[in-house]
């Protein structure tokens, strides 16, 4: 690619138009989303993505997904870091590019997750099967520890243990209901697309000291790989936290290989003052 690699404040804007009008339209649509939540529509259910198995499943949520927050500092937390790493990298590639990487670092942080969830869901479909042949309360008790955690009542548990003869059977639809309901929480957000942009900055400005906290500085390539090896581990370890830490992964992967798609030789951007 033809690339000068000079950076200088005349080339700036801090506002360029993609993150500016990405950071307006999240806005309006989280507001939007609360005003018609008042009203008893559940904006999150229709235009968040669910697992393709789900009846809610909707082709254009892998769009619309991207859009829709769960709470105020979750929108803000993502617009901030929108608009941090984003502008620098707009400003770099031009509009075009930006929302081109954006939303294929978004769709293919939504592909990641799927992924990981069919194996997460194979996984207990096969061991709910394996359980409806024993009815065992010990292999109960560790399929709701390992697959459903803080996801089911544990009086109500302690209920049906004490009553197990008459109740075991009855067991196993609870469990398919528990995998139901986990295959019919949408996942929200543009952490996705997000973390593509940090990975990005990290490669192309990995020498820009980024504030942790605002207290600890550190150079933009350790942030990113500091921040990628915690959703990764977080991700192995807390895989029922209600966070989709794979998305982030799948974010920068897929972030990643656009980068080499478009031959970029990650060679650091230079600035003058």
């Amino acid at each position: 690619m033809n690339d000068q690699r000079l950076f200088g404040p005349s080339h700036f804007s801090l506002f360029p138009p993609a993150v500016l009008n990405l950071l307006i339209i999240n806005t309006i649509v989280y507001f939007g989303t609360v005003v018609f939540m008042q009203r008893g529509i559940d904006i999150i259910n229709i235009l968040g993505l669910h697992y393709p198995a789900s009846p809610y499943f909707r082709w254009y949520q892998f769009i619309t997904y991207m859009f829709m927050h769960g709470s105020f500092m979750h929108l803000f937390s993502n617009m901030f870091a929108l608009w941090m790493f984003g502008y620098m990298l707009e400003n770099v590639w031009g509009t075009k590019r930006f929302l081109t990487f954006y939303f294929v670092t978004g769709i293919g942080a939504a592909l990641f997750q799927i992924g990981v969830n069919f194996f997460e869901f194979t996984s207990m479909q096969k061991a709910i099967a394996a359980y409806s042949q024993s009815l065992d309360p010990n292999e109960f008790v560790y399929i709701l520890n390992k697959f459903f955690a803080n996801r089911y009542d544990p009086v109500k548990v302690n209920e049906l243990l004490n009553n197990w003869a008459l109740v075991a059977p009855s067991t196993v639809e609870s469990l398919k209901g528990l995998l139901y309901m986990m295959m019919n929480i949408p996942m929200v957000g543009a952490s996705g697309a997000v973390f593509g942009i940090l990975l990005a900055f990290g490669l192309l400005f990995p020498n820009v000291p980024v504030f942790i906290y605002g207290l600890l500085p550190v150079r933009a390539i350790v942030f990113v790989l500091i921040y990628g090896a915690f959703e990764f581990f977080a991700g192995v370890y807390q895989p029922h936290s209600g966070i989709a830490h794979f998305a982030h992964l799948g974010g920068m992967i897929f972030g990643l290989i656009l980068m080499i798609i478009w031959g970029y030789r990650f060679k650091p951007y230079k600035f003058y003052y």
